[in-house]
């Protein structure tokens, strides 16, 4: 098998589906390509970071499945053009890295990463979480109703140097993980973001949090951008899914 090539379509109902996986490893990539087609996806391979970007310059792409170490880009890098670029925003995209340190994890998180998993990995566990990340695509709201959110990040402005963030005009007065999360919403306006994302973006996986520190993280946000401007209403809730940025200052 030649990892690095497209997989057939399969004539399922996942073939719509299709899943870029991003390795230089042959083993691995085989591995994963395996797994995914025999589960009735549509796995491609691509060896390094510009092969992905070209490939998804090409569109139907799904879900990134990216290592860290690649041979010309890093992953990380592939990942922040990935969220840069438009009409990627929904593509998902999965860490599958054998850097698994605290700090590289909520790096991956906080440049937009949707999933991380540590190498050693299961196969079987990575097919399962690609399914839940469709899942959560497909329940995220239509463009109609997240287009207003492009005025509040017109309204709301990030300075990730300085890590501030003003809103009418004033700096907000926000903790770490307040700042942190805003932060998070903002580069992604009108997406809608589950608890779960959430804590992993801001919290890191495997913290002791839950989904109670993120709905009172909203609570005190909310306060704190009504005090700037009593108008806006700008942290939307999603019933049964999450929280979004969106409404209008």
């Amino acid at each position: 098998m030649n990892p690095h090539a497209s997989a057939p379509a399969h004539a399922s109902a996942h073939t719509a589906a299709r899943i870029l996986i991003v390795e230089d490893e042959p083993a691995i990539a085989e591995t994963l390509v395996y797994a995914l087609r025999t589960e009735g996806f549509a796995p491609e391979c691509v060896g390094t970071g510009h092969e992905a970007l070209a490939r998804l310059q090409d569109g139907g792409i799904a879900v990134v499945v990216l290592d860290v170490g690649l041979p010309d880009l890093s992953g990380f890098e592939v990942c922040r053009r990935i969220r840069a670029a438009q009409g990627w925003q929904d593509v998902q995209v999965m860490f599958l890295t054998a850097r698994s340190e605290e700090i590289d994890r909520v790096l991956g998180f906080e440049i937009g990463a949707d999933d991380y998993v540590a190498k050693p990995f299961s196969p079987r566990e990575v097919v399962a979480r690609i399914r839940v990340m469709l899942r959560r695509l497909a329940s995220t709201v239509p463009a109609s109703v997240a287009s207003p959110a492009s005025g509040a990040a017109l309204a709301l402005q990030l300075d990730e140097a300085a890590a501030r963030i003003s809103h009418a005009g004033r700096a907000l007065t926000l903790t770490r993980y307040e700042y942190l999360l805003l932060a998070h919403l903002l580069k992604h306006p009108g997406r809608v973001f589950s608890r779960d994302q959430l804590l992993d973006a801001v919290w890191g996986r495997g913290s002791d949090s839950s989904d109670r520190t993120v709905d009172t993280h909203i609570k005190t946000l909310r306060a704190k951008l009504r005090a700037a401007a009593p108008e806006a209403d700008l942290i939307a809730t999603h019933r049964g899914l999450g929280y979004s940025l969106t409404g209008a200052a």
